[in-house]
């Protein structure tokens, strides 16, 4: 129930900012339609008698006005022959504004008083009227002009139409504009209607997803049919929701495997720590027995000193804590330390370490610090015991190239499944081995390289076993730069 109203909010809210406001607009362009037809229309009315009255003020006044007899019987035959009775009134007037004349009897001996009589009387010019006829209450529009008698006013023409013909064709013309908007606006609506609940739908479709994921449903994936930018946002949704899976499973094994890492050695501590403590007891002391188990209390307290140590790199990381004693280098004296360290281990398990380095390598020292350097070439030979040991040989090698130190370190195993080879730099990932380890070694390897300027690549060797390639620069001598550029 929680969803429905951000759903009827965001239709409410593509309404209001979209739809309201092309409503409005389309409202206001239909009003001044409609007008501008009304105007016109009236408009036209109103000129075609001006014209007319125009053109008959000017033909009495210049053939016919010879005097008033002259003029009274011009006036009769003008109305008798008239072509426009029909829709239009002819109207003679006394220079009082009475109806002398008229094609239509009834109105003879009115006076219509209208503005059009009274604009002329002052102006002379023609004047017009447009409105309720004073006597009928019909809407007309009437025009007015002077007839003139040796410049003196004897009378006037004026003409008068009915607008019930002109205002029935406004209003079909206006009822036309609203139909026409309404069908638009139906249109309109329906397509937005249609357009937001394309967009509403995988909206949702997410929003569930999203909310199942944070519930701790993770891996689920959402059907993506969709074109556009929803395929994309849908895409990211189910890549977060397997990576998140991912994580989590991830995390679950890491803890698992430390909890187990730790168990070992406590183990071993614990057990050896109670039998030579009841040998004391005794005062059975058997000397090769204590000697024994010290060493293994020691070797097993070793091993937990180093995952604690991992496990604090580790925070650092994560926290942006992990930071670098930078000082001049010897790369090749720390992995021969390291190679000579391990070299009589691999002995012990039956493992053959080589090593070799190039005759291009010199004393030329690199800005780093060398006890993680280190422990990076230690922690990937381990990791070449542990996982590739099963070729019973591992070769180092120290190159130099293109003002790189690279340093080749491959085993001759099982190498690493394809599908897991992206993924052994995260943090936590074990992926398929059964190898001790608590998965965030390599990770703690590659950030220290990372932060030397370098690169720390993992993959498989041509014919067989894993490679771990790791690339430093050399700093320039003479202006005290990295291959790079920087500082």
């Amino acid at each position: 129930m929680a969803d429905r109203p951000r759903k009827m909010g965001l239709r409410r809210r593509w309404l209001i900012n979209s739809i309201v406001p092309v409503v409005v607009l389309l409202l206001l362009i239909s009003a001044l339609v409609s007008i501008a037809f009304a105007d016109n229309y009236y408009s036209g009315a109103r000129s075609a008698l001006e014209a007319k009255v125009n053109a008959g003020a000017e033909y009495f006044n210049t053939y016919v006005m010879t005097g008033y007899d002259e003029y009274y019987r011009g006036a009769v035959q003008y109305c008798a022959t008239f072509d426009s009775r029909e829709r239009v009134e002819l109207q003679f007037l006394t220079a009082d504004g009475t109806v002398e004349l008229t094609t239509r009897s009834l109105t003879v001996g009115l006076r219509p008083g209208t503005s059009d009589i009274v604009e002329t009387m002052r102006t002379g010019q023609v004047g017009s009227f447009t409105g309720r006829d004073p006597v009928t209450g019909e809407r007309i529009v009437a025009v007015s002009s002077l007839l003139k008698f040796n410049g003196t006013v004897v009378g006037m023409m004026r003409l008068v139409t009915s607008l019930r013909d002109i205002d029935n064709q406004v209003i079909m013309t206006v009822i036309m504009v609203l139909a026409i908007t309404f069908a638009a606006l139906v249109l309109i609506l329906l397509s937005s209607l249609l357009f937001i609940n394309s967009v509403v739908a995988p909206v949702s479709a997410v929003s569930d997803a999203a909310r199942r994921i944070s519930r701790g449903v993770y891996g689920i994936q959402i059907p993506n049919t969709y074109a556009d930018e929803m395929h994309d946002l849908v895409d990211d949704i189910n890549d977060m929701s397997v990576k998140i899976g991912r994580n989590e499973r991830t995390q679950r094994e890491f803890v698992s495997s430390v909890s187990h890492e730790l168990r070992t050695p406590l183990t071993a501590i614990n057990g050896w720590g109670e039998t030579l403590l009841g040998d004391v007891d005794s005062g059975s002391v058997d000397s090769e027995a204590m000697r024994r188990g010290l060493t293994i209390i020691c070797k097993e307290s070793a091993r937990l000193t180093n995952m604690v140590e991992e496990l604090l790199d580790f925070s650092r990381l994560v926290d942006g804590r992990f930071t670098l004693q930078v000082e001049p280098t010897d790369l090749q004296a720390e992995l021969e330390d390291a190679v000579y360290t391990y070299r009589e281990l691999f002995r012990q398990d039956g493992i053959e370490l080589n090593y070799h380095s190039g005759k291009d390598i010199y004393e030329d020292p690199i800005d780093g610090d060398g006890e993680r350097l280190k422990q990076v070439f230690s922690n990937v030979l381990d990791n070449a015991r542990k996982h590739g040991g099963s070729g019973k040989r591992i070769d180092v090698a120290l190159h130099r190239r293109s003002g790189f130190y690279i340093i080749t370190i491959r085993d001759y195993g099982h190498g690493i499944p394809e599908d897991e080879l992206p993924y052994v730099k995260q943090k936590f990932y074990k992926g398929s081995s059964k190898a001790r380890g608590n998965g965030i070694g390599l990770a703690v390897c590659d950030e220290i390289i990372r932060l030397h300027g370098g690169t720390f690549d993992i993959g498989n060797a041509r014919g067989g076993g894993a490679v771990v390639t790791i690339r430093l620069p050399i700093p320039d001598k003479k202006e005290g730069r990295n291959p790079d550029g920087k500082q």
